[in-house]
């Protein structure tokens, strides 16, 4: 604390020993005022010299005659305005009136047109024409003008308002005391209309029920219009009516076939026994699977060990050529050999067999794949890998079929009559028939690989090939033991025969040793396809045999919901099948005779809605808004006149009516002009503008001071001992500055009382208010440039912008734009300005005890906010003040 007063104390002195620095204080505190008096002064009372505000009056009028009396409205407007000198009334022509607003020289103009009294007493002949009255003003020479001169305009136009309103209700009144004269002529007529009143308050509960039917109608608008939304669109559907229409008379037309599928699920139903053994004898190959992978490794030995023995065969068939060429020695070396490799002939037999075993699973795998490539979304991945397999297998089986099919015709040129012609030309058809399906497979993969469905027709004709082939085979494997083996058998007796014979026969058998050699390498071959495929089988096995499991695991989790389904389905299609077909029937007898007839009413419905609702709603509306808006007041009104008409029955009233219209009709018509005055009640009375101006312009300059003491006093302390802490520094030379602010606002306040002579109530309480004001607004510039520097500076100003329209200082705060509104509420100006008014027009102690807080709510942030940011800032707003300085134009 010490610290503080010292920096104060040094503050002081130095004032007093630099008379230049003591004199510039003194100016500070003097200069804010000054800008205060000299805005109070210009504005002290600008609504009492409103007579030097030019207006231009020009009148044209050329009068009218009402009932042979002449009247010049015009002439008696500029009679009256000669005597009103609260505006500076000026009459000249027309055109020196437009000029002169133009030019400036007047700043606003009123003229009368030559037709103003005839249109004002238009209300006699019922023409009824409003007269104008032009008012042209120049808002550009001045802001407030404008207001000033449209008021008068205003008073001219309300003062013509008045006498004509006094003029028409005197005519008006004389003319009902002469009617009243009249009024009991027609009594009888007006106790007719008694009656008529009286009957009609009776159908009031009537009237009343329509009203309310019309409003009940109304409330049901909305369903009325939701339905015939739906008929518009039912007609809006018509065509999807039409193609249901078609697709039942397509199921019509289709109904046998539906029926014949009917009938398949009953035939499936008589077969369910037989499916049911299926099922058991999967289950059994399942629990049995075991002895086909022991056949299989059976079949993989046989296949071995007879490879091997044609491949002896095959290797011992060069020494038989040998010996064939020696001579005679050839017959026993022949002999022996036919001898020793009897059995790779006898291997051929079932080679050939199991082949074609092996090429009737190839088809029926394609079979497979269709099944496959025909579900709704087949995976394009699996698919073409099963292409890729089966394709190979394929190629295989057509050298496998070609092989076989030389061996045949080799083995068919022993045998009488050819025998297995028929079964080679079989074969011929089944490698046909595999070249076909290789190429159906490459379209097919093509276009999965390009990520499109195959197309139908391709899919079906691969599936009808597989079919043709799996059938083809079975018929050559049904005869094989029969016919094939016997033949096969016979032939190669034959060779062997024919072999055995003498030498007599050597020459021929020499001949015939390049068949029995193809016949061996044919059936080596058909021995390699057989193990190929039988090594891949193997391979496939486990997962075969999982297959095989799931399959049997399905069939049998199935097989009774499969029955159960087959069940409930035969009684509905014996049943409630053929009353579909009835329905059906009608359904398409009415699609095709009577829907038509149905959509044509339907459009009719339709065009009706779009054509006619809208005029019906509308007179709903207009019914509904005459029961809400008008049947009420009619009402009342019908129930007001009975009553009144009872009244007047029962008091004599009617004697009092023409007793009305003899009143005096004078008092009467100035009623009428002027009805209603209005008593003013001033609440915290100002005399005069520049004083209600004062705590706006008072508070404004404190601000202004404040600003200045900032822009031209330093707000650091020369610290080279570094001895004074931030706070020391802050509140330490805060002091000079809440003492020249201090007397800133003793010198602003009593200029406002000895100088100008300013009205305020509580004059000590003026000057209070203005010392913590300016406290207050030095505490908050100080600690911005204390804090924040120069960039505090610019902060005070934009500050002191945005409080001048946002405080209400000047005019209300809620004819500012929002954003201003907003503002309000958080600026110092607006509790300012609010306390400095309390000491002028009459304090109120809730409202001065609020802005005395909000005030003070001030002071604290800046006290927190200098003791919280001074010393973080205090190298930054350094460092920027020391390149401002190197500009040479800011210090």
């Amino acid at each position: 604390m010490n610290k503080i007063f010292s920096i104060y104390k040094t503050d002081l002195m130095n004032l007093w020993k630099v008379p230049t620095g003591l004199f510039l204080m003194i100016a500070l505190s003097i200069l804010p005022s000054v800008y205060a008096w000299i805005n109070l002064e210009a504005m002290w009372d600008p609504y009492s010299n409103t007579s030097g505000i030019k207006i231009a009056v020009t009148s044209n009028d050329k009068g009218a005659t009402v009932e042979s009396k002449s009247i010049n409205i015009g002439d008696e407007v500029v009679d009256n305005l000669k005597n009103n000198h609260s505006l500076g009334w000026t009459f000249v022509d027309e055109q020196t009136a437009l000029r002169g607003v133009e030019r400036g020289d007047y700043y606003a103009s009123l003229i009368i047109p030559a037709d103003f009294s005839q249109k004002i007493t238009s209300i006699v002949d019922g023409t009824m024409e409003k007269p104008e009255i032009i008012y042209t003003v120049n808002e550009k020479i001045n802001a407030v003008a404008p207001k000033i001169t449209s008021k008068g305009a205003s008073n001219v136009t309300a003062q013509i308002s008045e006498n004509f309103i006094k003029t028409v209700s005197s005519s008006i009144l004389t003319r009902m005391k002469e009617i009243g004269i009249d009024f009991e002529k027609e009594l009888p007529t007006i106790r007719n209309m008694e009656t008529k009143i009286f009957e009609l308050e009776k159908r009031l509960p009537d009237i009343t029920a329509m009203g309310d039917k019309a409003l009940e109608i109304e409330q049901k608008l909305p369903d009325i219009k939701e339905k015939g939304q739906k008929i518009i669109d039912l007609e809006n559907k018509i065509p999807e009516i039409d193609r249901a229409g078609d697709t039942i008379l397509k199921i019509e037309e289709r109904w046998p076939k539906i029926e014949a599928v009917a009938q398949e699920v009953l035939v499936i139903q008589q077969k369910l026994p037989e499916i049911q053994q299926a099922a058991n004898r999967i289950a059994e190959i399942d629990q049995n699977f075991d002895k086909v992978g022991d056949a299989l490794n059976t079949a993989i030995d046989k296949s071995r060990k007879a490879n091997e023995i044609v491949t002896a065969a095959i290797n011992t068939l060069p020494k038989v050529e040998e010996i064939a060429a020696k001579g005679s020695a050839f017959v026993d070396q022949l002999n022996q050999y036919l001898q020793n490799n009897d059995a790779a002939f006898q291997a051929i037999i079932p080679v050939i067999k199991q082949n074609l075993t092996l090429l009737q699973q190839t088809a029926d795998a394609v079979t497979q794949l269709t099944g496959l490539l025909q579900e709704v979304n087949p995976d394009p991945q699996k698919a073409i890998a099963a292409i890729t397999l089966l394709t190979d297998r394929l190629t295989t089986g057509v050298v496998v079929i070609d092989k076989t099919v030389d061996l045949f015709t080799r083995l068919n040129t022993y045998l009488p009559n050819a025998p297995l012609t028929d079964n080679i030309n079989r074969l011929n058809n089944l490698k046909t028939n595999f070249s076909n399906q290789i190429q159906t497979l490459a379209k097919v993969k093509s276009a999965l690989e390009r990520g499109e469905q195959p197309a139908k027709d391709l899919v079906n004709n691969l599936n009808t090939l597989s079919k043709e082939a799996s059938a083809a085979i079975g018929g050559i494997l049904s005869r094989y033991d029969s016919e094939i083996v016997p033949n096969v058998t016979k032939a190669l007796a034959q060779i062997k025969s024919v072999a055995i014979n003498s030498a007599a026969v050597l020459q021929t058998l020499q001949t015939q040793l390049p068949n029995i050699k193809e016949i061996l390498v044919d059936a080596q071959s058909g021995i390699h396809f057989a193990q190929d495929q039988l090594d891949a089988l193997q391979k496939d096995l486990p997962t075969i045999r999982s297959r095989v499991h799931e399959a049997s695991t399905t069939i049998q989790s199935k097989i009774n919901d499969f029955t159960n389904g087959i069940n409930e389905a035969a009684p509905f299609i014996r049943n409630d099948l053929p009353k579909v077909e009835q329905k059906l029937h009608e359904a398409a007898n009415f699609v095709r005779n009577d829907l038509p007839a149905a959509e044509d009413e339907i459009r009719k419905v339709a065009d009706l809605y779009k054509t006619k609702l809208p005029e019906v709603e509308n007179a709903v509306h207009l019914a509904a808004n005459l029961v809400r808006n008008d049947l009420p007041e009619f009402e009342t009104a019908v129930r007001k006149a009975a009553d009144q008409i009872r009244k007047v029955e029962g008091g004599g009233s009617i004697e009092e009516v023409l007793k009305l219209l003899q009143n005096d009709i004078q008092k009467q018509s100035d009623f009428l002009s002027n009805p209603v005055l209005i008593r003013e009640d001033k609440k915290f009375p100002i005399p005069n503008y520049g004083s209600a101006m004062s705590p706006f312009y008072t508070t404004l300059s404190l601000w202004v001071g404040a600003m200045l003491l900032v822009s031209l006093m330093r707000v650091d302390v020369d610290n080279p001992d570094g001895l004074l802490k931030t706070h020391h520094i802050y509140f330490g030379r805060m002091l000079i500055f809440l003492t020249v602010g201090f007397f800133q606002a003793l010198i602003v306040t009593l200029g406002d009382f000895f100088l100008l002579g300013t009205y305020v109530v509580d004059k000590f309480w003026f000057v209070i208010f203005a010392v913590l004001i300016s406290k207050v607004f030095i505490t908050i510039t100080y600690t911005l440039v204390s804090v924040f520097g120069n960039i505090g500076k610019g902060i005070a100003i934009i500050f002191l912008v945005l409080q001048f329209s946002s405080s209400g200082g000047t005019f209300p705060v809620s004819t500012a734009s929002p954003f201003f509104q907003k503002l309000n509420p958080i600026v110092p100006f607006t509790y300012a300005v609010g306390l400095m008014r309390e000491a002028v027009g009459g304090m109120q102690l809730s409202v001065v005890l609020k802005d005395v807080f909000f005030l003070c709510v001030f002071i604290a942030i800046c006290y927190v906010l200098a003791l919280a940011l001074k010393k973080p800032l205090s190298g930054y707003t350094k460092r920027v003040a020391e390149k401002a300085k190197q500009t040479k134009l800011i210090s």
